[in-house]
């Protein structure tokens, strides 16, 4: 049932006196009232009473001459008296006074006494008070999802769902707690790369004159894009600029020259290159999610430049010189070392601007993109080169968001550790941002996956099915999975119509089918929309 939004108007009549409030007494120094209609019939009974005393003689000697026919009569009186009285009686309890009938002839009106009348004081009902501040009338809302919140599936549960027209928190359970985010960490990425590095920024690798004859210079700008495969084949990376086209841009601009030595230069990013608190074995090589985070590397350092996953060596930078060499055409010695200041160019390769890098990444939860760009954004904000700077520096991209970031610990740039902390409430914040592509953030709501649709919630993921086919098209969130978490965190345009923002961490001791007991929930929002109640 469906309360009225308006707040209740008058006094509740549960609360009214029950007995009539007394009027305020007369002003000092006014006239005294008029004597009344009561008082003055009993000032008058006095010389009533003398009158009727030989009349009372005369009805005395009458009843001893006939005893029984007066007894008879007193009789009859007093029944009439009585019934009267009754009658009397049940007119006045719980009734109001009713003003006398026609004073009866035989007894006469005494005279009205002209008299002046004061004009009474005006006296008013002191008002109710009023709070300075009324509250607004509260909806209650109806659908609950409380059933759905407790599934044992989702362990202990963090999530909150925010009405993104009116910024109403609908449902919490421990929504201000921060915790593991895992891949739902690459939204506040993305936003702190578009904040910081600017939409149209593009990664570059290029190559400088050394500092003696026929050397040159190879320096790692951190693209991870940049593909070992030839012209004419497409690496997994949309775009990705060619190694082969650096070289041959080398060997042209040393005009015939023969190169005598390569320099390679990847001190952009700092050790270690592998992030302590992730699993290496799992992510590098069995999952082949992510490799060595060194400045210069092919194809992300997969052993397949085609594919999703694959796994990744030891030696990204060895990897990639190879093949540079291999375009060059030589088998000169390396070395590690710094480019000479101020050296002449040789060549250039770009990769694609933030916003592809952002989408694609976003699209297939690539970790490799994301730690790329949270390294970048740390060094331009002056934090520093390795995972110990991400915090400072991406706190510092996300700032110009307006969100508080209370709480938040940023351990990585993918979210794949799960050191990371960030609490529900600032992702369904920072998503509304998203939702109106607020500050270029439009790039992120287009790059999540779509439920039933599209990238890690599309065909083939096992996502929004069954009963949670519903939602199929209405929920855009990004994914998430560690060893001690699965996460989901996007927009749902409800059922209702009503946009929705929402974050749900299932944390614990979860297993793999938390995701559909996640699904369920988030199709419960769904069906709820506006109406969702927190209980």
């Amino acid at each position: 049932m469906h309360e009225s939004d308006q707040p209740v108007t008058g006094p509740d009549p549960s609360n009214l006196p029950t007995t009539p409030t007394p009027l305020a007494d007369s002003a000092a120094g006014s006239e005294p009232p008029a004597t009344t209609g009561s008082g003055r019939r009993a000032a008058a009974r006095p010389a009533k009473a003398a009158g009727l005393s030989g009349v009372a003689a005369g009805v005395l000697a009458t009843i001893r001459k006939h005893p029984k026919t007066w007894m008879a009569a007193a009789a009859a009186v007093v029944f009439l008296l009585l019934g009267g009285g009754s009658v009397a009686l049940g007119a006045t309890v719980g009734s109001p006074a009713v003003a006398a009938g026609p004073v009866s002839s035989a007894t006469p009106s005494p005279t009205r006494t002209a008299t002046a009348t004061p004009t009474p004081t005006p006296t008013v009902d002191p008002a109710r008070p009023v709070p300075a501040n009324q509250a607004a009338a509260t909806r209650i809302r109806t659908c609950s999802v409380a059933g759905l919140a407790a599934d044992g599936r989702l362990g202990n549960l963090e999530a909150q769902v925010v009405n993104a027209k009116t910024g109403q928190t609908l449902f919490d359970r421990n929504g201000v707690k921060p915790g593991p985010t895992a891949s739902v960490l690459k939204t506040l990425t993305s936003a702190a790369a578009l904040a910081t590095l600017g939409p149209d920024y593009r990664v570059s690798t290029t190559v400088v004159a050394g500092s003696t004859p026929g050397q040159v210079v190879i320096v790692g700008g951190g693209d991870v894009t940049l593909s070992r495969l030839p012209d004419g084949q497409a690496s997994f990376y949309t775009g990705a600029p060619k190694i082969q086209d650096l070289a041959n841009q080398v060997k042209q601009a040393m005009g015939g020259q023969q190169i005598t030595s390569i320099v390679v230069d990847a001190t952009l990013f700092g050790a270690p290159f592998w992030q302590p608190s992730w699993d290496e074995r799992e992510e590098r090589v069995v999952e082949g999610s992510t490799p060595y985070m060194t400045a210069l590397m092919v194809d992300g350092d997969r052993d397949d430049p085609t594919a999703v996953e694959s796994p990744r060596s030891t030696d990204p930078v060895g990897r990639a010189v190879q093949y540079f060499q291999q375009y060059l055409g030589t088998n000169v010695g390396v070395s590690q070392g710094v480019a000479p200041a101020g050296a002449r160019q040789l060549g250039v390769v770009q990769s694609q601007p933030v916003t592809t890098l952002i989408d694609q990444a976003m699209r297939v939860s690539d970790n490799t993109i994301m730690e790329e760009l949270a390294r970048l954004v740390a060094i331009k904000n002056g934090a520093g080169n390795t995972f110990d700077a991400l915090n400072a520096g991406v706190l510092a991209g996300l700032k110009g968001y307006g969100i508080d970031t209370s709480g938040i610990h940023i351990a990585d740039g993918s979210g794949l550790s799960g050191d990371n902390a960030v609490p529900p409430s600032y992702l369904t914040q920072l998503f509304i941002k998203v939702l109106n592509r607020q500050n270029g953030l439009g790039v992120v709501y287009d790059g999540l996956p779509v439920a039933g649709q599209s990238g890690t919630l599309g065909p083939g993921y096992n996502r929004f099915t069954g009963a949670n086919s519903v939602a199929r098209g209405a929920v855009f969130a990004k994914t998430g999975w560690i060893d001690n978490g699965y996460t989901l965190s996007g927009i749902i345009n409800a059922a209702d119509g009503t946009p929705l923002t929402f974050a749900v961490f299932a944390l614990g001791p979860v297993s793999d089918n938390a995701k559909q007991a996640i699904d369920t929930l988030v199709t419960g929002f769904y069906k709820c929309g506006d109406n969702l109640s927190n209980g």
